[in-house]
């Protein structure tokens, strides 16, 4: 008979310590791991289901529901759920939430990775603290170093006042970051709720600006203080509602309908987008084909000259399955622009549009089209630039706003960009006005003109009546001279025989023509000479 102190018997009490040992090892790792969820429970419960319940009544998502729509399913990688403020005035020692009120991390859309912040109204408003500031601060340093687009869901009451400099402290390092990171990963701003104060500034300097109608508005300047400085009664949808903003103001790019729309055109969107200037536009299968020949461009010029006709009917004709993403549709109608794709590759679309002034560049038209011109020279994206424009716009209004700097810009972007840019001049290209459309003197490296073109400096009829002045009481004379100037100035042929038209070429073909072109600028190499930073005149 074995005793206590037997081998087999010291051996079965080893086996039962570690079996207790491990016992208590697992019971307090389910402990743990039951307070791990139930603060991710409380943190994904945000400021609690009545708020919850207030934020749906509204028509809005909450902050998490808006990255499940938006992100890939499953692909979220959160950070920093259990960040809390640090804040003891005004009792607030007793009142914090995980998340303090902004949840960040990455994921993909569409398989391509992006970094997200989206602000929780249901936690104090989403107001912004020192803890929810460096929250998207880290987001969007991890974002310029990997090379990757940061997208801010945005949905703030503004400065959390209790906070007092540090809040201000915190908007001021998200804005620092919105300038280092221009130009290095796209940014992109959706406007979800109200956006005041110092607030607006961070979305401002990002590349483009979305809001939702109805339930987002942004302003400096709230209505109470409008009225008491200027005594001026408005509504916060009037001052900076969705509509405001993309037809007035300029400020906002598009605005949908509501949430749910707003997220699913921004993954659209995103798609037409580089994660980085250091890479390429996406390219995306299409099964329209390069060559495709579109037979009712040739009928799209009308015959009478002073006649408009619909711009976005060629853009669509001729881009991949007449997929254009417009950017600004309602603002600064003689202009467009967007995203479109060429034998599925993005590229960015600038055309002047007939049907509205004319296709005369103003101080609107020339701001809108220059900063996108920017853009795409920022992120490597080509610009297909399609030409009808009469001239500047002239007036009092237009001169003493400052039309000669503002229209500069357009220049000054056109004359910077490095990128591939690819011209056709459909019908008029006159004064100056011509040569600030990515012209062959701009650096243009390939223009095309269509037999309908008109280059030169002015309109037959303003030329003749500068240059035959002593005819003016004889109308007989000066339709005569009108024609001869037509027939002799206003083509493309002049410009053709100067090497400032690469050729002439049927609307029918165009599509063909620009695909080739684009095709062999895609190893297009340019540099612009050394320097800190331009001085573009703003």
């Amino acid at each position: 008979m074995l005793n206590d102190t037997s081998p087999c018997t010291a051996a079965k009490y080893q086996r039962h310590s570690e079996h207790t040992l491990i016992c208590r090892k697992v019971k307090i790792m389910q402990e743990i791991i039951a307070e791990l969820e139930e603060r991710r429970k409380r943190a994904r419960l945000g400021g609690g289901q009545k708020r919850i319940d207030s934020q749906h009544s509204k028509g809005k998502l909450t902050a998490r529901e808006r990255i499940d729509v938006f992100l890939d399913e499953g692909s979220f990688e959160e950070w920093d759920m259990f960040v809390e403020h640090r804040c003891t005035e005004f009792g607030m020692q007793d009142t914090s939430t995980p998340g303090d009120g902004v949840v960040t991390g990455y994921g993909t859309v569409n398989g391509r990775q992006v970094f997200v912040y989206s602000q929780d109204f249901t936690v104090f408003g989403g107001s912004l603290s020192e803890s929810h500031a460096n929250k998207i601060c880290k987001v969007m340093d991890q974002a310029m170093k990997v090379g990757a687009p940061v997208i801010g869901l945005n949905d703030s009451g503004g400065a959390r006042i209790q906070e007092g400099v540090d809040s201000l402290a915190g908007y001021a390092e998200v804005f620092q970051r919105n300038v280092l990171a221009s130009g290095v990963v796209p940014q992109i701003s959706m406007i979800m709720g109200p956006c005041a104060g110092g607030a607006v500034y961070s979305p401002s300097m990002t590349d483009f600006i979305f809001m939702v109608e109805y339930t987002s508005y942004m302003f400096v300047t709230g209505p109470d203080v409008v009225k008491t400085v200027t005594h001026e009664t408005v509504t916060a949808e009037e001052l900076g509602g969705a509509t405001t903003h993309t037809t007035k103001s300029g400020v906002a790019d598009r605005a949908f309908a509501n949430d749910m729309e707003a997220l699913l055109y921004l993954r659209r969107f995103v798609d037409f987008l580089p994660l980085s200037n250091r890479e390429q536009p996406p390219e995306r299968p299409t099964p329209d084909p390069h060559d495709r020949i579109e037979m009712s461009l040739d009928t799209l010029i009308p015959d009478n000259p002073n006649k408009p006709y619909d711009m976005k009917e060629l853009i669509t004709k001729v881009v991949d399955e007449g997929d254009f993403f417009e950017l600004q549709p309602n603002y600064a109608g003689n202009i467009l622009i967007g995203f479109a794709r060429m034998e599925g590759s993005t590229v960015g679309v600038v055309a002047n549009q007939p049907m509205v002034l004319a296709g005369c560049l103003d101080i609107e038209s020339s701001i809108k089209a220059a900063r996108f011109v920017r853009f795409c020279d920022c992120f490597n994206i080509p610009i297909m630039t399609f030409v009808d424009v009469p001239g500047f716009l002239p007036g009092t209004s237009q001169e003493f706003n400052g039309i000669i700097k503002h229209g500069a810009k357009l220049l000054f972007a056109y004359a910077e960009a490095t990128v591939p840019k690819v011209t056709v001049i459909t019908r008029k290209a006159y004064g100056g006005a011509y040569d600030v459309m990515s012209s062959k003197h701009l650096r243009g490296d390939v223009n095309f003109a269509w037999p309908t073109a008109e280059i030169a400096v002015m309109g037959p009829k303003g030329a003749v009546e500068i240059i035959f002045r002593s005819d003016l009481g004889d109308d007989e004379k000066i339709a005569k001279r009108t024609e001869e100037y037509r027939t002799r100035f206003a083509n493309p042929f002049i410009a053709g025989a100067r090497g400032f038209i690469d050729d002439v070429i049927m609307p029918y073909s165009t599509r063909k023509r620009l695909c080739k072109s684009l095709r062999m600028l895609k190893n297009k190499d340019l540099e612009n000479p050394w320097k800190k930073h331009d001085n573009i005149p703003l």
